[in-house]
């Protein structure tokens, strides 16, 4: 766990200063209203919430549960900031493929009418979300940065084989 919060801090990218605070409600956010959508049985929350996701990724920053958190629950003082020196582009990674699953989650529910499949891709994401909520572990941050490795070592292969 360690060497994961090193990596994330020490990641070559370009850093920024985020606030894990405003990531933590987000989890929440997603982990509450996914919950809910399984134990109601609504099939439409998991797309409001996939909604939601998708437009943080594409747009950081406009996504409902981040603007909800900043104008609200950080100016009432229910939460307090915590800022951190750290690259984004990992968690919009993370909340990129939450909104890909809940986006099959819903498709899975309604049009296909898998149910099994559409709440296990729900729930996936509510365990995930979850698991980065409590034990900061962030597993989209980690696919990332395995990709990352990846692709520096595919690099670093590449130059090799030029200059052999």
């Amino acid at each position: 766990m360690r060497l994961y919060r090193t990596r994330m801090r020490n990641n070559m990218s370009k850093k920024n200063k985020i606030d894990r605070t405003a990531l933590k409600f987000n989890q929440g956010s997603i982990v509450l209203l996914t919950g809910i959508a399984f134990l109601l049985d609504i099939p439409w929350l998991t797309a409001v919430v996939a909604a939601v996701l998708l437009i943080d990724t594409i747009i950081p920053g406009t996504g409902l549960f981040k603007l909800l958190y900043k104008h609200v629950v950080k100016p009432a003082g229910l939460l307090k900031p915590d800022p951190a020196e750290e690259n984004p582009a990992p968690h919009r990674f993370a909340q990129g493929l939450g909104a890909i699953f809940l986006t099959a989650a819903y498709f899975s529910l309604t049009v296909l009418s898998l149910q099994i499949l559409g709440w296990t891709l729900a729930l996936i994401v509510v365990a995930l979300a979850f698991i980065n909520l409590t034990l900061n572990f962030c597993a989209g941050c980690f696919i990332y940065f395995q990709i990352e490795k990846l692709r520096a070592s595919s690099r670093t292969d590449l130059s090799r084989s030029e200059n052999a």
